[in-house]
């Protein structure tokens, strides 16, 4: 069955709202939640995630508020970190990683750092158990999606195309996807535009999606109240699951 990741940013509303989407998410079909770590400048993410980071921002969120989110939700649903590599470099890396495996997290999606500038921290991901996420964009060469992946950890990220998160555009990505399943087992995942409209092409020849902007869209809409909102985002992830399986 292929798998939903979905994402969600940490601390917006609140806290406690934050627990009560990821916990629903899971029990509407969501397979790993992205923890998105609010950031002032979220350049992969377009206007829809970049106006929740503000607004968490703007809430008070501190990296304390992703914590206990974590402590709350990880033993319910798989986990990962989703942030800019600023909030890891600054607390340390060590630390997230270490503080990553004490709260039962599986990962980091760091979407600003890239392949090189990742393998001096693969030691330390692995040995808190914790994987580092590679991304691979449509205009990568073959050479260079060879090395990116030859040691990629829990799944690929495939970027959809070369732009920002929601912005709905779309590339054939037929050639992409073939050879990276050419030259890996680990399963791959295709992020960037995926919603209840575009999900069933888009999981064609992979083995997931990764939804951020369609769920977050929800938590943004002021005419909602919170109760509707989690109906509304369980409903979509609901759809969603059954569209990339059907």
């Amino acid at each position: 069955m292929k798998q939903l990741v979905a994402y969600i940013t940490s601390g917006f509303p609140d806290k406690n709202f934050s627990i009560d989407v990821a916990l629903s998410l899971k029990e509407s079909g969501a397979d790993m939640l992205e923890l998105g770590i609010p950031f002032s400048d979220p350049v992969a993410d377009g206007p829809i995630i970049e106006a929740a980071n503000l607004k968490a921002l703007q809430n008070g969120f501190s990296l304390n508020t992703v914590f206990d989110i974590s402590q709350a939700i990880s033993k319910n649903i798989d986990t990962l970190w989703m942030g800019y590599f600023n909030p890891f470099y600054h607390k340390g890396f060590d630390f997230m990683a270490k503080k990553a495996q004490d709260l039962g997290v599986s990962g980091f999606i760091i979407p600003d750092l890239p392949h090189e500038e990742t393998l001096p921290y693969l030691s330390t991901a692995k040995e808190h158990n914790v994987a580092l996420v590679s991304f691979v964009a449509p205009t990568d060469s073959k050479e260079r999606i060879e090395k990116i992946i030859k040691n990629a950890q829990k799944f690929i990220y495939l970027v959809a195309y070369a732009g920002i998160t929601g912005s709905g555009t779309s590339e054939d990505l037929t050639q992409t996807i073939g050879y990276i399943k050419e030259v890996s087992k680990t399963p791959l995942f295709v992020g960037f535009g995926v919603n209840a409209k575009t999900a069933q092409e888009k999981a064609k020849g992979v083995d997931g999606v990764i939804v951020g902007s369609a769920f977050v869209e929800i938590l943004l809409d002021g005419t909602l109240k919170n109760g509707e909102k989690i109906t509304k985002i369980s409903s979509l992830a609901k759809e969603i699951k059954e569209k990339i399986n059907s």
